[in-house]
């Protein structure tokens, strides 16, 4: 995402109680696939809503040195059916603009900063994370992977790095609820398992670029071998949605040389990760809430304080 882009962006979104702002988390994730042209049409409406409310599709291309079909094609790939849509929807963005709410600031931690603004301002870009990822996350898509994974005979989970820590969250929690659940980083075994998989089975790969070649491939054979395929990326329109029967869109992490994208991609990814288990285990209470009582009974002298044997 180019440097106009993110600062605009940055203030189109409220944090700390606010109401997030759709439109803005639907840039920050879409801007990387977003032509140049299409960008500018893209930072105009969240820079100036109102102004730009109020102007025809035509108005809107001369604002922006662009043309009218850009102007259609920036509001389609942000989902709207036409321009009609988009203007009706930055009129309502104008409007909570104008309602008084204080901007969000910038969050880039500098080398010298102390340690209390380095607390203020992670807390602030994790909030702005999980602001952006709940506003662009599609509903739908999640209730259909949330309706494969609750009658799945089995899931396996695979991601790499960051993302595989948060594979292992998601098969963990589903082990806990009576589920067989299996998380994958080695992807010679993420393959061979996936080669195993079938219709009833569910795949979940979990990427933020999209393109970890190590988590598509097992993702690949998983759908040719006719399981339901789940990704969960910051990029919709990168390569493992290929092979993907449903996508779940992470907020685009805001990169800087002391904070790599894998913080804010993990945080996007796990709130994710968190909405599809307990919308599975919602789905599945009946049969959850026991497993999930009998794992905590069974792991329960483990937390019992150690007794002293002797004198010290």
């Amino acid at each position: 995402m180019n440097a106009d882009l993110k600062g605009t962006f940055i203030d189109g979104v409220a944090v700390g109680g606010a109401v997030p702002d759709p439109l803005a988390a639907k840039v920050r994730t879409l801007a990387p696939s977003m032509t140049r042209s299409m960008q500018r049409v893209a930072e105009a409406v969240t820079a100036d809503p109102a102004a730009c409310a109020a102007l025809t599709v035509t108005g809107l291309a001369e604002r922006t040195g662009t043309s009218e079909a850009t102007v259609v094609r920036t509001a389609r790939l942000l989902g709207y059916p036409g321009y009609r849509d988009l203007r009706l929807a930055l009129a309502a963005l104008a409007a909570r603009r104008a309602s008084g709410r204080s901007p969000s600031l910038t969050s880039d931690i500098a080398v010298d900063d102390p340690v209390e603004a380095v607390v203020a301002k992670l807390a602030r870009d994790e909030q702005q994370t999980l602001a952006d990822t709940a506003a662009a996350l599609d509903t739908a898509q999640l209730a259909a992977a949330v309706a494969a994974v609750a009658a799945a005979r089995r899931t396996d989970v695979y991601g790499i790095g960051a993302s595989g820590l948060v594979a292992q969250d998601l098969a963990q929690k589903l082990l806990r609820i009576g589920f067989v659940a299996h998380a994958h980083s080695d992807p010679h075994v993420a393959v061979t398992g996936a080669v195993q998989l079938r219709s009833g089975d569910v795949a979940v790969a979990i990427t933020h670029s999209g393109a970890t070649a190590d988590v598509i491939e097992p993702l690949r054979v998983a759908f040719e071998r006719g399981a339901t395929t789940i990704a969960v990326t910051g990029r919709p329109d990168g390569p493992v949605t290929r092979y993907a029967d449903h996508v779940l869109t992470t907020s685009t992490a805001r990169e800087s040389d002391l904070r790599p994208a894998a913080m804010s991609s993990r945080t996007s990814q796990l709130l994710v990760v968190d909405c599809l288990f307990t919308c599975v285990t919602q789905r599945t209470y009946e049969t959850a809430a026991p497993a999930l009582s009998a794992s905590y009974e069974a792991l329960a002298h483990r937390r019992a304080p150690r007794q002293r044997t002797g004198p010290r």
